[in-house]
């Protein structure tokens, strides 16, 4: 087969984290002799980077090999399909077996060689799936042991290992890593895995324990992005208040986020996936105060009832998740506070409810996630008794969506009048209007339009512009240039 002819095009589901694994597998086919393409209907192989999280997740990942492999049966370029990713990894052999549309269900430790593998399913050869362990195991208990881990953590750049300066082995640069898409906002991976155990979550025990990225990788990694013309890093992980226990210094993350300013060309970087039960006073005030770090919290509330809380494992409740929330916005008043929330989670009873709608209330939050909850094989809620109502959570949910939607709204409303800094993404041509994101807005929780920069100043796309806010709608700004 010659090189031309192998073609694949990599489709990527779920979070930020897996966006960083899919460029990181671009990297490794291009180098051992793929050609990517952008359209999978004109692929010879679709490799589909699964999201393995929760149901609707699932499904939908599943859906999308199925539509894949619909490809093949069409008479098209598609020959064959791949599963990589976190629900390829977390059910392995099963998830073959149950899906026979796969051609091949891979693991994150076939990452180093995945050309190869694509290669074999190619030739029509058989290449077994894993059988899904879990992989908390593969990493010493304490953090601090972990350091000379040889094992491949998707989206850490190179798997080989060298002596970093003090003599620990560390993931070296070039950048592992193609650019799938154009846009100047790129996630970037500051670690990978969770040593937390939420009775709800499965990501650790497919992901692995918490591990940290060098702050040298990380920051040249942000470098290498800024060269490429990415405006604005989103620093991500599954917790990344974690960042540097592994590597003797729990405060890194204090210490990085000036390295980063100070040592690329980066013009933002925002922060994703904060811990509550772990937030420093230290942390929050670099975090308000560094220049180039986005005014943008993203915290894991989940809940606010102290009691439920606890039968997820988690800490905190209502009365310090709003101490923390006001401490924040007296460091920084204009910041955006966003969180994930779970409704139903079992034996949530009414109190509980409205302890949760009480905090919400209060908290007045720039964006928040409504989940609804639902059993994960392999986690300890799967077992918690009782269960709630499967109509008793969908009630609330609706009633906690219509409670944030509205106050969501309230707080943009807020912001007419603000002056505001606007990362430009792209340029709706029929409106006529340029499009992007506020300092305060992540990149799903709403956008900012320009109304008029078209007409009166050239933009280009990348550019951080101040804007004047001038109207909202829901979650949306409108703002326009300043004379």
């Amino acid at each position: 087969m010659g090189v031309s002819e192998k073609t694949v095009a990599i489709i990527t589901m779920g979070c930020a984290r897996n966006e960083v694994d899919s460029e990181e597998l671009a990297a490794r086919l291009e180098s051992q002799g793929w050609t990517l393409v952008k359209d999978a209907e004109h692929a010879e192989a679709v490799m589909v980077n699964t999201c393995g999280f929760v149901d609707i997740a699932k499904a939908d990942s599943i859906n999308t090999i199925i539509e894949a492999a619909d490809l093949k049966e069409s008479g098209g370029a598609t020959k064959a399909v791949v599963a990589v990713g976190c629900l390829a990894q977390r059910y392995g052999s099963e998830l073959a077996s149950d899906l026979p549309e796969a051609d091949a269900v891979l693991s994150f430790d076939d990452y180093p060689n995945i050309g190869e593998r694509l290669d074999a399913v190619m030739r029509g050869e058989m290449v077994t799936a894993h059988t899904p362990s879990d992989r908390r195991a593969l990493l010493p208990i304490s953090p601090v042991d972990r350091a000379a881990n040889t094992k491949p953590i998707p989206g850490h750049g190179s798997q080989e290992v060298m002596p970093a300066a003090d003599g620990a082995l560390a993931w070296q640069p070039p950048i592992l890593r193609t650019r799938l898409e154009n846009s100047p906002v790129a996630p970037v991976k500051l670690a990978s895995g969770c040593d937390r155990r939420c009775t709800f979550c499965a990501i650790p025990s497919f992901r692995g324990s918490f591990i940290s990225r060098p702050p040298a990788d990380v920051v040249a990694e942000v470098a290498w992005l800024a060269g490429l013309g990415v405006t604005e890093a989103v620093l991500v992980s599954e917790n990344s208040t974690s960042y540097g226990k592994d590597l003797g210094d729990l405060r890194l993350l204090e210490s990085l986020l000036p390295a980063i300013g100070q040592g690329t060309d980066i013009a933002r970087i925002r922060v994703a996936y904060l811990q509550p039960a772990e937030v420093r006073p230290d942390l929050l005030t670099v975090m308000a105060n560094t220049a180039v770090v986005a005014p943008y919290f993203d915290l894991s509330f989940q809940h606010a009832s102290a009691t439920l809380l606890r039968r997820m494992k988690r800490f905190g409740g209502k009365d310090s998740f709003l101490e923390l929330i006001a401490t924040i916005r007296d460091l920084s008043p204009a910041a955006g506070i966003r969180s994930n929330v779970i409704v139903g989670f079992p034996g949530e009873s009414d109190e509980e409810f409205a302890e949760l709608i009480a905090f919400l209330e209060q908290a007045r939050l720039d964006a928040v996630g409504v989940f609804s909850y639902s059993d994960e094989e392999g986690t300890e809620a799967f077992n918690l008794e009782p269960k709630v109502d499967q109509g008793v959570i969908d009630a609330r949910v609706r009633r906690v969506t219509d409670l944030v939607d509205e106050l969501m709204a309230q707080r943009a409303q807020d912001r007419i009048g603000e002056l505001v800094q606007v990362v430009i993404e792209f340029f709706d041509e029929e409106s006529n209007y340029y499009v992007g994101h506020a300092g305060h807005q992540g990149p799903d929780d709403g956008e900012t339009q320009i109304l008029g920069a078209a007409g009166t100043k050239a933009l280009e796309i990348g550019q951080l512009v101040s804007v004047r806010v001038i109207d909202s709608s829901g979650v949306d700004l409108v703002a326009e240039m300043e004379n």
